[in-house]
């Protein structure tokens, strides 16, 4: 099974994902976490932040998921993905796929901004930042919608939340 979160930079894909996949690990050990800021230094950001860097990204981010589950492995991807096609690919090519989309409010990522990404890209100091100057597509079929902001958006309960979601889905 993949597990894919979707979400702008600071939404928590990274914290609540590796929530989920240690979780998940207890359970299942053969549990895989992939994170696509560590992909990216895995790969050298060869491919860069522009649209067909991102591209190329995703591309090889769900082919290595789709390696991985024809290996039996269970994985959890914590990702931008901003590509529909992909989204859409991921179902047909995964044996058992789950989106979960963490859905903040853009006004909230800036306020965050742990990364101090979207500043820079209101400065002008740096380009091709999804949310400002490359649009993010929301998800259109996420199998779950989370609001990761303010008091609804602690770690610990949303992790809980998935993990609860996906043992339903596995015994469907």
């Amino acid at each position: 099974m993949i597990t894919w979160l979707i979400g702008m930079s600071g939404a928590g894909k990274t914290t609540i994902g590796t929530r989920v996949a240690s979780r998940l690990k207890e359970q299942r050990p053969q549990t895989v976490y992939l994170d696509g800021d560590i992909l990216r230094e895995v790969w050298g950001d060869a491919p860069g932040h522009s649209v067909p860097g991102r591209a190329l990204n995703a591309h090889r981010i769900s082919h290595l998921c789709a390696m991985l589950d024809r290996q039996g492995l269970d994985v959890v991807a914590a990702v931008l993905s901003i590509f529909p096609e992909w989204q859409a690919w991921n179902r047909e090519h995964f044996s058992s796929y789950y989106e979960v989309f963490l859905d903040v409010p853009l006004d909230t990522l800036r306020e965050r901004d742990t990364k101090g990404l979207y500043a820079a890209a209101l400065r002008g100091e740096t380009e091709n930042v999804v949310g400002v100057d490359i649009p993010f597509p929301r998800p259109a079929h996420p199998d779950l919608v989370l609001d990761s902001s303010g008091a609804a958006g602690d770690a610990d309960h949303l992790a809980d939340l998935i993990v609860a979601q996906l043992h339903e889905f596995g015994r469907r």
